[in-house]
């Protein structure tokens, strides 16, 4: 599954260069509990199609009903007394009272104001997706007034902000995940990363394991892992994470991510493992141990996990957190739930990711 906010600005683009009728709506203000948070986006078309979210449901329905309503209304013979919403953007709150709160389903009583966006520019919306696709965080800026919307190339990701003059909102392109290795525990993590948004490229030059790759919708390469690092070119939306359990894949992959700004870098291990990796990246590639403060391992938050599924989900709950700047306790982290609760750790003869001893 692409980047919903991409997803949702391709397809109001495609209804608007059709020639279409169709509305933006966006979450500008909440208060309260709110099921989705500010920035986020729906488009609207005028024969009922929608596309994204700004609430659990409800709200979406009360809108399809209000709008295709009135589109209908204008084209009948008598008008139906509606007329066909036009004009410059229009702020609508919903949840305000108690007995609307459980009309539209917000929790607790939460409320939330959404912009409505009549009929937004087809040629705008054609240059915003062109931006995000090419990779480039950017800016849409939305005069109040008329609707007119300009675009700006963004150094950083912002809140979206609102005043009395024009609405801005920051859109950022795709996150990224590059897993290096194509096997069983690769195919459940590439699987809950695409349908979290993300757009996944596996690297693994065995073919032995290609051949066998089996998840529609990751990008699979076959070069070197530290090559394909260097060409990904990590940013602050990407992660990288290490799965073959081979050093001469793992490490150099690992050294070049760890001169990237990505914002989550890890590799599969045990503790021992994790250990003997820090051990050798340090004597033969001269990292640091401040380098090497960034690399996480064992990754994941501890569940109990034995099964390559339920390795993902430890995985992917992880990459999560830090993707939405969660700072997950101390006791989550697979190496200090394992040492409180005195899990034994791999025996001597067990090392996996390591070099054999002569």
């Amino acid at each position: 599954m692409e980047n919903l906010d991409v997803m949702v600005l391709r397809t109001l683009r495609d209804w608007r260069a059709a020639g279409k009728r169709a509305l933006l709506a966006t979450v500008v203000r909440t208060w309260g509990s709110s099921p989705r948070p500010v920035g986020s986006i729906m488009a609207l078309c005028e024969d009922g199609a929608v596309v994204g979210s700004v609430s659990g449901g409800c709200i979406e329905d009360d809108l399809i009903y209000r709008h295709t309503q009135a589109y209908a209304s204008a084209l009948s013979l008598d008008g139906g007394g509606k007329t066909i919403p036009s004009g410059p953007p229009a702020f609508v709150k919903y949840g305000v009272t108690a007995d609307e709160a459980h009309r539209f389903g917000l929790p607790c009583g939460g409320t939330l104001e959404l912009l409505l966006e009549y009929d937004p520019d087809a040629t705008a919306l054609a240059q915003l997706v062109e931006a995000l696709e090419a990779g480039q965080l950017t800016q849409r800026r939305v005069r109040l007034a008329d609707g007119v919307v300009t675009l700006e190339q963004a150094l950083a990701p912002a809140e979206l902000s609102v005043s009395a003059q024009e609405l801005v909102n920051t859109f950022g392109p795709e996150y990224r995940m590059l897993l290096i290795g194509a096997g069983q525990l690769t195919e459940y993590l590439a699987t809950m990363a695409l349908f979290s948004g993300f757009s996944v490229t596996v690297c693994d030059p065995r073919e032995e394991y290609r051949s066998a790759w089996s998840v529609a919708g990751a990008k699979v390469l076959s070069d070197m892992p530290d090559d394909v690092v260097i060409a990904f070119k990590p940013d602050r939306r990407s992660c990288v994470i290490a799965l073959t359990h081979d050093p001469k894949l793992d490490d150099l992959a690992l050294m070049e991510a760890l001169s990237t700004d990505a914002f989550y870098i890890g590799a599969i291990g045990s503790r021992r493992n994790n250990e003997a990796r820090h051990q050798r990246m340090i004597e033969h590639f001269s990292l640091s141990e401040a380098t090497l403060a960034r690399l996480r391992g064992p990754i994941g938050i501890y569940i109990g996990s034995k099964t390559p599924p339920e390795i993902a989900v430890s995985v992917m709950a992880e990459v999560l957190a830090v993707k939405n700047g969660v700072v997950l306790p101390r006791d989550m982290a697979v190496r200090q739930a394992k040492d409180v609760r005195a899990v034994e750790a791999n025996e001597p003869g067990e090392l996996v990711c390591g070099v054999p001893q002569a």
